[in-house]
């Protein structure tokens, strides 16, 4: 369904577009072939009126004219919705070719890299990269998960989703349907904000633990979408950003350098192990699993039998 309004949309644009005079709705319902298979004239009339408002909120120039037999035409002038000339500096031409690095694997590696080269066609000037030349290092969000590429277009177009979700401390994915919201990246793992019908509240997912494929399922949303801000302190919060206490661990010496970094102290303790303390927020008890027999959590109590039974469903399998 979204392609063939995306492809109606575009073929109404381009017809008002490439007309020289107005067009009657009569004359564009006889050139586009989603017009023509409208069941009535009343559902002709309600699709044309959605659609128009549609290219005008995608920001097309839409005149409405009338000629003079007292009939209604439509016409988008080239002059009204020609772009300005883009004009950019040395500076931000270096900036948009790193931010294309970004993406170099997911499905928006093309599309960025297809941009740069209409925009270098049409005179940005070629800089030289000071990250390629003079560093190692690289920006790039790595993309792992198949359920990245249709949850980012179910994101976009707004469809709900069904997939297979294991928690952390579960043996067996269950299914979930979902609403989802936006993807964001936290300390290179990445989560789906979202809402899900079955338990009636906002959840966030991470993608790793989403089992075989990701369904879309026809229908509207029925909860509302809050703001992005909002969405990404929520992810936060369920990443374990957000701290609201601090947890004493044991770990290897010359191990867990993510965990030393977001250390509070780091106390020595001897035979090739530290103390460290560290913030603790929700989702600590995953992030702690992946350094395996490296950690140990001394207190608090909960979250060390959280962790126990992360690795106890993970052995089970």
């Amino acid at each position: 369904m979204a392609i063939a309004k995306a492809e109606r949309l575009m073929n109404l644009a381009l017809c008002l577009l490439g007309t020289r005079r107005p067009l009657s709705k009569r004359e564009l319902r006889g050139s586009i072939e989603a017009y023509l298979e409208a069941g009535s004239d009343d559902a002709f009339n309600r699709m044309f009126e959605r659609d128009k408002d549609d290219l005008r909120e995608l920001g097309l120039v839409i005149e409405t004219v009338e000629n003079l037999d007292g009939d209604t035409g439509y016409l988008a002038r080239r002059d009204s919705n020609r772009l300005p000339p883009i004009t950019l500096d040395a500076e931000e031409a270096a900036a948009l070719g790193l931010a294309a690095k970004v993406w170099q694997q997911a499905r928006l590696a093309g599309a960025a890299s297809g941009a740069l080269q209409k925009l270098r066609a049409a005179g940005m000037p070629e800089t030289e990269d000071a990250y390629e030349v003079h560093s190692a290092l690289e920006p790039r969000i790595p993309v792992h998960e198949a359920a990245f590429e249709p949850l980012m277009l179910a994101c976009r177009d707004r469809r709900p989703v069904t997939f297979d979700y294991r928690k952390g401390n579960a043996a067996r994915p269950e299914q979930r349907q979902v609403e989802p919201w936006t993807l964001e990246c936290w300390r290179g793992h990445w989560y789906l904000a979202g809402w899900d019908r079955g338990r009636g509240a906002e959840r966030v997912f991470r993608l790793s633990r989403i089992a075989g494929r990701v369904r879309s399922r026809a229908g509207a949303f029925t909860a509302e979408v809050p703001d992005v801000v909002t969405v990404r302190e929520t992810v936060e919060s369920w990443a374990g950003e957000t701290a609201t206490r601090t947890a004493l661990i044991r770990l290897r010496a010359d191990s867990g350098y993510p965990l030393r970094a977001r250390a509070i102290s780091v106390r020595e303790l001897g035979d090739g192990w530290e103390e460290l303390e560290i913030p603790y927020g929700h989702g600590l008890d995953a992030w702690l699993v992946e350094f395996g027999p490296d950690v140990f959590v001394q207190e608090p109590a909960d979250l060390r039998a959280d962790v126990v039974d992360r690795l106890r469903a993970v052995a089970k399998d």
